[in-house]
C-alpha cells in the first residue's frame, strides 16, 4: 500500500537507508514496498537487490519536485518502465530544467499525482496509466471533493519519511542545511508532514475502510509492477561486450597486439615467456575479457599518439599481456608478478587497470573515452555528513555564534555542562554523521557499458561536463558494471614540463630517453638519492614518513623502492609488520624466526606480507582457502564488502582451516590478524612496481636537472610540501630567485640558467583576467616602458595595480615602490577597472613632484608574505630575536642519546594518537642553515605545547637513533615571534 516512500538519498530531505526501510517495512508486516526518492534513482538497484532477503516484492519509482514541491510520482511497471524514468530524470538534470507540471507520456510508467496537486491544476482528464493518489490525511477532503467520483483513478498515496519523532527533527534540521536558513525560519512548504510515516498494512486499509475501491486500485497497481535485476554471484558483466563488434574479431586482435609487442619488450623472449603469455591468453579469452584489455589498449593509443605520458598500474600490472600492449611497463617476468593477483578462473569481474595521466591531460582522455564509445558514464560518489561538518552546519542552523560552534567541532567541550542547544547540536550531528550530503564523481571511475546506462541508473552533469551515474561503484559493481579507472596525477605533469624546461634551458643535454627504466635503475647517483633519502619533490618518496623509511631501510636499488612504496602504506604499518621487515633486513638470522610456510611464500620480503597478492597466497597455500575464497577477503579487507556476510564466513573458514592445518592458536591469529590489518590498504605489487618506475623518472630529473625538475614541480602544483620548500631547495642549490615581474615573468615560473622567475599565478589576489591580459597585451604589442605606459595599455584599478607594485613587478623602473604607488593613486583617480576596454589614446597625465622614498629589505619580506605566503629570504631573517645558538640539523649525530637545543622552521606535521587514544605530533623542520631534520612530540609535550601551525620553533629535546634515522624527542618547544610589519610600525 506504500507506493511513495523515501529514503536518506531524497538528499537533505530523507532520514534513514533503503535497508532501514526494508527493516521497517518487515516489522510493521508489509510485503510490497515502493521506493521512490526525490529526483533520484540511487537506492533503487540496493533495495531491489535487499528486498529479497525481507521477503518484500520491491517496486521502484522517483518522487518527481520542482523546489521540494511534489508534482508527482513515477512507478515503474517493469525494467523498460524505470528505464524511461531515468531518461526523463537525466534529460532535465542535464539541462537544469524544471519538470512540467504535466508528466510526460510514459509507456511503462505509473504517473500518481498528489489530490493537492490535482486541485491546484484542476487537472479533469487522465491517461489510463495516470492516477490521483491520496494521503491517509486527504480523506476528509476527499469526502468533499468532485474526484471521489472517479473511482477507478483513485489510489493511496501515503508518504513514508520518518519513523519516529527522532527522525522528523532531523528532517527540519536538514531542510534548514538545505536552504541555508535558521530553523526558526524554515517555511512550512519546505518540510514534510508528520503523518509521512508507515503503519501496519490492516490499519492502512482501515483508514480506506470507505473507499474500498481506493485499496483495489492500489493493489492492482503493485501487482502489474515487477522489476528484476541479476545480482547473482555469477552474472554476466554488463560492461561492453566487444571491441570490434565482434568476439572472433577481438581475441584474433588481442593476439595480433601481442605477437607485435614481443621484440619490443624482449629481445629474446624464452620459454617463460611464451608460456605465460599463452597461460594468460587463453584465460583472458575464456572469461571474456578481451574486450577489458583492448578498451584499455585503445585508450592508451590515443595518448600515445597525442605525447601524453602514462602509468598503468594497479593489480593490471601483474599482466604479460598489459605489458605487450603498453598498458603497463612493469615486466611481470622480471618481477615474479603473480597473476592469479590479476586475475583466475574464478573470478567473475573483470581485472582491473589504474592507468594515471598527466593532470593537464587527463580532461582530454576522459572527452575522448566519451566520444569513442557508446554509453559511457562518469561513476558517482556519495559526499556524506561528517561529524565535524554537521557540527557546524547544525550550529549555524541552531544561530549559534562562530566561536562556540567551533569549541564544539574541535570537541572542547564538557557535555553535562552544555545548554539544551549545544546538546541538541552534538546529538543530532551524530544522528546525520553518515548521511549522504551532495553527489559528487568517483576519483577514477569511468563506465562503458553494453546497453545504454539509463536501463540501470539516472546520470547528472556536474561541473566536469559529462554525465555521472547517481551511484557508486560498489552498487556498479554488484550490478555487474565494472569501472575503468582513469585518473590524473601531478607526478607525470612534473616530469613531463621538466623535459620541457631542460629543452630551453640546457638544450645540450636534452638527449636522453626517460623512458630508459633499467638505465635509471643501476645510475649510481639516482641510486644515491634513494639510500640517503634526498628526494625532495620526488614522485611517492618525498614525504617525511617514506624519508624515514628509506634512510632506515639503506636501499639503493629498484626492488627495495618497490617493496618500500607498499610497506609504507598504512596496513602494514599499522599491524607492526614494516618495523619487523627492517629488522629482518639488517639482520639475517632475524628472518629464521618466521614460519617456513610464511618464508617460502614470501621468500623475497623475508616471509613478511607486503603486498596485496601476499593475501593470496597465505590464505591460499597456508590455510587452504580457495582462489576464489582468498580473492573474498582480499576484497573484502578493502572496506568495500566490511559488513558483509561472505566475509565472515571467509574469516571464519579461514581459521577453520588453519586449525585443521594443525597450527598453533597463537600463530593462527598473529597470522589472522596481519592479514586483517593491512590488506586493504598495502598495494599489489606490480602497482608498486609502476609507482617506483615513476620515482625512478623523477629521481634521475632530480639527480641531474634539479633546478628545473623543482620549476616543473612549483608549475605543477607542488608536492608533499609547501611552495617555499621547493624555493627553499632550489636556492640551496644555486639557483637566484626573481619576484614577479610585468616585463618578463609569464603566468607560470620560468627558469633561465639558475635564475628562476616567478610567474604572475604566485600573487594569490591578483585576478586571473588582469593576469591574462597583462601577458597578452605584452605579447602583441612588446614590453612595458613605464608605469604611465602599462596604465595605457592595460586597464586596470588601483587595488590590481597595487599587488603588483608592491611586489616589485615595476623594478626595472628603477623608482622606489612607494613613490610608483603614489604615482598609481594620482593618475588613475580609483577608476574602475574595465578589462575589454584600454585606451583608445594614451592620456596625457599630470605630473606630481614627489619626496623621495626609503624601502627596507624587511619591508619586502612582509609585502612577500601578504603576497604569496612567505619571504624569499626566509622566516629566520624576520625573527625579534635572532637565534642564540648555531645548532643544526646535520650535527645531530653528535647528540646522540644528548639533548640539543636547535631552531627549526616547522614544514610539515602529522597529527596522530597512540593505543590508547592520546594525542602525539610528529614534526618536519628546517634548520638556520636549510637542512632538514624530524622531532617526536609524545601525548605529554604535544598536550603542554601543542603544535600547530608553521613558523620558527625553538627546541630542546633528545636525539635518538633508529636504525640509523636520527629524530629529535622534544622535551620543550617554544614558538618564535617576528618582528613588527615595519610597513605599520
Amino acid at each position: 500500500m506504500y507506493l511513495n516512500c523515501h529514503s536518506y538519498y531524497s538528499l537533505r530531505f530523507g532520514t534513514f537507508s533503503e535497508i532501514d526501510l526494508l527493516e521497517l517495512a518487515k516489522e510493521k508486516k508489509i510485503n510490497c514496498l515502493s521506493l521512490t526518492d526525490i529526483n533520484s534513482t540511487t537506492a533503487c538497484l540496493n533495495f531491489i537487490r535487499k528486498a529479497k532477503d525481507y521477503q518484500i516484492k520491491p517496486i521502484v519509482g522517483i518522487d518527481f519536485r520542482n523546489n521540494h514541491q511534489q508534482l508527482y510520482v513515477g512507478i515503474a511497471k517493469n525494467n523498460e518502465g524505470y528505464k524511461e524514468l531515468n531518461i526523463f530524470l537525466s534529460h532535465h538534470s542535464h539541462n537544469k530544467l524544471d519538470f512540467p507540471i504535466k508528466a510526460p507520456k510514459l509507456k511503462n510508467v505509473f504517473i500518481i499525482y498528489p489530490l493537492k496537486q490535482i486541485i491546484e491544476t484542476k487537472k479533469n482528464k487522465f491517461s489510463s496509466n495516470e492516477f490521483i493518489g491520496i494521503s491517509i490525511k486527504e480523506i476528509p477532503k476527499l469526502r468533499l471533493s468532485p474526484y471521489r467520483k472517479l473511482k477507478d483513478k483513485l489510489v493511496i498515496l501515503q508518504s513514508v519519511t520518518f519513523r519516529t519523532k527522532k527522525d522528523f527533527n532531523a528532517h527540519r534540521l536538514l531542510r534548514a542545511i538545505d536552504n541555508n536558513i535558521l530553523l526558526s525560519r524554515l517555511p512550512e512548504g519546505q518540510q514534510a508532514c508528520f503523518s509521512e510515516k508507515m503503519i501496519p498494512d490492516d490499519e492502512i486499509k482501515h483508514q480506506f475502510r470507505e473507499f474500498d475501491f481506493i485499496i483495489k486500485n492500489t493493489e492492482n497497481i503493485i501487482n502489474e509492477c515487477s522489476i528484476n535485476f541479476d545480482f547473482s554471484k555469477n552474472k554476466p558483466s554488463l560492461n561492453k561486450r566487444t571491441y570490434t563488434d565482434s568476439i572472433k574479431e577481438d581475441n584474433k586482435l588481442l593476439k595480433k597486439l601481442c605477437k607485435e609487442g614481443l621484440p619490443y619488450r624482449y629481445t629474446n623472449p624464452g620459454k617463460k615467456v611464451y608460456d605465460r603469455l599463452e597461460k594468460e591468453l587463453a584465460l583472458i579469452i575464456k572469461m571474456n575479457f578481451v574486450s577489458y584489455f583492448l578498451i584499455n589498449w585503445r585508450i592508451i593509443s590515443y595518448a600515445q599518439k597525442k605525447g601524453y605520458y602514462y602509468v598503468g598500474r594497479g593489480s593490471g600490472a601483474n599482466s604479460i599481456v598489459a605489458y605487450l600492449l603498453k598498458i603497463t611497463d612493469v615486466d611481470p617476468i622480471e618481477l615474479d608478478l603473480y597473476f592469479e593477483r590479476f586475475i583466475n578462473s574464478h573470478r567473475t569481474s573483470p581485472p582491473d587497470f589504474d592507468i594515471d595521466f598527466s593532470w593537464r591531460d587527463r580532461q582530454d582522455i576522459t572527452r575522448f573515452i566519451f566520444d569513442e564509445f557508446d554509453n559511457v558514464a562518469l561513476l558517482g560518489t556519495y559526499v556524506t555528513f561528517h561529524y565535524k561538518g554537521a557540527v557546524r552546519e547544525l550550529g549555524k542552523v541552531f544561530g549559534l555564534p562562530k566561536f562556540e560552534i567551533d569549541k564544539l567541532s574541535e570537541g572542547n567541550y564538557d557535555y553535562n555542562s552544555l545548554d539544551h542547544i549545544h546538546k541538541l547540536v552534538v546529538i543530532y550531528s551524530q544522528l546525520i554523521k553518515g548521511m549522504p550530503n551532495y553527489i559528487s564523481i568517483h576519483s577514477s571511475g569511468i563506465l562503458i557499458s553494453e546497453k545504454p546506462l539509463h536501463s540501470y541508473i539516472a546520470t547528472d552533469i556536474p561541473p566536469k561536463g559529462f554525465p555521472t551515474a547517481q551511484f557508486d561503484m560498489i552498487i556498479a559493481e554488484d550490478l555487474g558494471l565494472y569501472k575503468f579507472d582513469i585518473l590524473g596525477q601531478r607526478g607525470l605533469a612534473k616530469i613531463k614540463e621538466a623535459i620541457n624546461i631542460i629543452q630551453y634551458n640546457q638544450p645540450e643535454k636534452a638527449n636522453f630517453d626517460i623512458h630508459d627504466i633499467e638505465k635509471f635503475k643501476r645510475d649510481p647517483n639516482v641510486n644515491a638519492l634513494i639510500r640517503e633519502a634526498k628526494c625532495l619533490a620526488c614522485f611517492y618518496v618525498e614525504s617525511p614518513a617514506m624519508r624515514m623509511l628509506l634512510s632506515k631501510l639503506k636501499t639503493d636499488n629498484y626492488l627495495g623502492l618497490v617493496a618500500a612504496s607498499s610497506i609504507i602504506r598504512p596496513g602494514v604499518a599499522k599491524s607492526g609488520m614494516m618495523r619487523e621487515y627492517i629488522l629482518r633486513e639488517h639482520d639475517p638470522e632475524r628472518r629464521k624466526k618466521s614460519h617456513p610456510i610464511m618464508l617460502e611464500l614470501m621468500n623475497e620480503t623475508y616471509g613478511i606480507m607486503v603486498y596485496q597478492e601476499d593475501v593470496i597466497k597465505v590464505a591460499h597455500i597456508f590455510a587452504k582457502l580457495t582462489l576464489d575464497e582468498a580473492d573474498v577477503l582480499r576484497r573484502g579487507m578493502s572496506g568495500k564488502f566490511r559488513s558483509r556476510k561472505e566475509f565472515k564466513d571467509v574469516q571464519n573458514k579461514f581459521i577453520q582451516n588453519c586449525r585443521a592445518e594443525g597450527y598453533e592458536e597463537k600463530l593462527i591469529f598473529e597470522i589472522w590478524n596481519q592479514v586483517a590489518s593491512f590488506a586493504g590498504y598495502a598495494f599489489p605489487k606490480g602497482h608498486s612496481a609502476s609507482y617506483a618506475v615513476e620515482s625512478y623518472q623523477s629521481l634521475f630529473l632530480k639527480a641531474y636537472f634539479p633546478l628545473e625538475y623543482l620549476v616543473a614541480t612549483l608549475n605543477n602544483g607542488g608536492g608533499f610540501y609547501r611552495p617555499e620548500v621547493y624555493l627553499h631547495e632550489a636556492k640551496l642549490l644555486g639557483a637566484k630567485i626573481i619576484t614577479p615581474c610585468i616585463n618578463t615573468s609569464k603566468h607560470e615560473h620560468i627558469l633561465h640558467k639558475k635564475i628562476i622567475y616567478l610567474g604572475l599565478s604566485i600573487l594569490r589576489n591578483l585576478d586571473s583576467k588582469i593576469s591574462e591580459f597583462i601577458l597578452l597585451e605584452r605579447k602583441q604589442h612588446g614590453r612595458y616602458s613605464s608605469l604611465d605606459n602599462f596604465m595605457n595599455r592595460v586597464s586596470i584599478g588601483i587595488e590590481q595595480i597595487s599587488i603588483l607594485i608592491k611586489i616589485d613587478a615595476f623594478a626595472f623602473t628603477k623608482k622606489n615602490k612607494h613613490e610608483l604607488l603614489w604615482e598609481a593613486h594620482f593618475k588613475l583617480n580609483n577608476t574602475p577597472p574595465n578589462y575589454q576596454q584600454p585606451f583608445l589614446f594614451c592620456e596625457k597625465r599630470t605630473e606630481y613632484e614627489l619626496p623621495k622614498f626609503k624601502t627596507c629589505q624587511l619591508e619586502n619580506a612582509f609585502e612577500q608574505i601578504e603576497s604569496f605566503g612567505f619571504p624569499i629570504c626566509g622566516y629566520y631573517k624576520i625573527m625579534v630575536t635572532k637565534p642564540v645558538n648555531q645548532n643544526r640539523a646535520n650535527q645531530l649525530k653528535e647528540y646522540l642519546n644528548k639533548k640539543i637545543d636547535i631552531y627549526g622552521y616547522l614544514i610539515a606535521m602529522k597529527n596522530t594518537k597512540t593505543s590508547k587514544g592520546k594525542r602525539m605530533a610528529f614534526g618536519t623542520f628546517l634548520d638556520q642553515f636549510g637542512d632538514v631534520f624530524d622531532t617526536v612530540l609524545f601525548p605529554p609535550v604535544q598536550e603542554k605545547y601543542k603544535l600547530r601551525h608553521k613558523g620558527v620553533y625553538r627546541m630542546y629535546g633528545k636525539v635518538v637513533d633508529e636504525f640509523g634515522f636520527l629524530s629529535i624527542e622534544i622535551i620543550k618547544i617554544v614558538k618564535q615571534d617576528y618582528i613588527q610589519d615595519p610597513r605599520y610600525a
